[in-house]
């Protein structure tokens, strides 16, 4: 009788978890909702046309701190981390001699699925239905590239949606060296705009008064304009994402005190790239309708391009050297906790606000971007105290636990 331990795939042990990579997640987590709270209080088609109305000048301050500081950099990182899982995973699975893709192909099928009930039946702005989309394609196409090709395909999928607009915005401008092209291309995207603002008024109140049932009509509504920005966004998220493949194939959080010089030139290039980058993104994106792909548009679009995945980096590289420090490895555990759960903790955030926010709720929305800031504090205070307090009991977060089970195929025990 073949007596042989046979490997079985699982999630890694709680013990083997590196705790900067969950440190680094939950940071992300945590920028992802101060940028989301503006999404609460708004719709996607006020984003798009970028016509913000501030009442006063906390509000107009506090909207350009977190454009600069945190819209497009936390999802980025979130993005690195992403593929970096997705490295570490396969790495794992495949030294136990299993076969890595239907164990993955379940993974993202579940999250497709939980970003799908998110975005229809909670908050129209899930991010998870993309990275889900973006994980199939790291399975079909990275999972044996090389770190060299990975890196080229991260520049790559960077500069397409920048050189895409470009193209846009250079044809356009040639086009409007005409007094006819001119007159059509105002008339069309003046049109445009009017359809925008005329949606925007409509969500803005059914979001602000209506039901559970007309607000969860609405968003089937607004999820066309969602899926129609994915491209555009998606590319960014590929470029993080592959950056994150290679660092996972690279090694570089497996031995963090190796390569701590790297993170130090990090640190000093996302500084250099990052401050300039988002300064061009703000000051631009105040003039700029994203609606109308212009000269002005194009400058924002640069400004990001190259801004938030530098600002990201900065991030990522401050606190994995604050991380070495043991102080502060203390100081930053409930962070780390909060990464743990970090699906739990994203669909709680979307629950609790849409719950302050909607009309079947509290009804407060379109508060402004200065409470909403306060707002974002506190549901980071709750999720940084229950994380710790759950995960002394479970080893999962609740919807992390589905999340494993489906993965593996095999009911994963919960209680510690």
């Amino acid at each position: 009788m073949d007596t042989t331990p046979q490997a079985t795939a699982g999630p890694v042990h709680p013990g083997e978890r590196i705790q900067t990579i969950d440190m680094l997640r939950g940071f992300a987590l945590l920028g992802i909702l101060l940028v989301n709270m503006t999404v609460f209080n708004n719709t996607i088609y006020t984003a798009i046309l970028t016509e913000m109305e501030f009442s006063n000048l906390a509000d107009r301050l506090a909207f350009g701190l977190i454009a600069f500081f945190a819209e497009g950099k936390f999802y980025s990182l979130f993005a690195f981390l992403f593929g970096l899982g997705f490295a570490i995973i396969y790495q794992r699975i495949e030294k136990r001699g299993l076969k890595f893709g239907p164990i993955y192909l379940r993974r993202m099928l579940t999250l497709l699925i939980f970003g799908l009930i998110h975005a229809y039946l909670i908050w129209v702005g899930d991010i998870l239905i993309l990275y889900s989309l973006l994980g199939f394609i790291l399975l079909l196409f990275f999972r044996k590239a090389r770190p060299k090709t990975l890196v080229v395909w991260a520049v790559i999928c960077l500069l397409l949606p920048l050189l895409l607009n470009a193209a846009i915005a250079g044809l356009l401008a040639l086009a409007n060296t005409s007094p006819e092209g001119a007159a059509v291309i105002d008339a069309q995207f003046g049109e445009q705009t009017r359809i925008y603002a005329s949606l925007a008024a409509q969500a803005d109140q059914v979001y602000a008064s209506g039901t559970y049932a007309e607000i969860t009509a609405q968003r089937a509504v607004d999820m066309n304009a969602m899926f129609g920005a994915l491209p555009f966004m998606g590319f960014n998220v590929l470029a993080m994402m592959l950056l994150g493949v290679w660092a996972g194939k690279v090694g570089i959080f497996a031995n963090i005190p190796a390569h701590l010089p790297r993170f130090r030139r990090w640190l000093v290039w996302g500084l250099v790239i990052g401050v300039p980058g988002n300064l061009i993104y703000v000051i631009a994106g105040e003039y700029s309708n994203r609606a109308v792909p212009d000269l002005i548009n194009l400058i924002a679009v640069t400004g990001q391009t190259f801004g938030a995945p530098a600002l990201a980096f900065f991030y990522l590289s401050a606190l994995t050297l604050l991380a070495e420090r043991p102080a502060w490895k203390q100081r930053l555990a409930p962070l780390a906790a909060a990464g743990r759960m970090a699906i739990s903790n994203y669909l709680m955030q979307s629950i609790l606000c849409t719950l302050l926010f909607y009309g079947y709720g509290f009804g407060l929305y379109g508060i402004g971007a200065a409470l909403g800031i306060l707002v974002t504090i506190a549901i980071l205070t709750i999720e940084m105290l229950w994380s710790p307090w759950w995960l002394a009991r479970f080893r999962f977060g609740p919807v992390e636990w589905l999340w494993r089970t489906v993965t593996y195929w095999k009911r994963q025990p919960m209680r510690q």
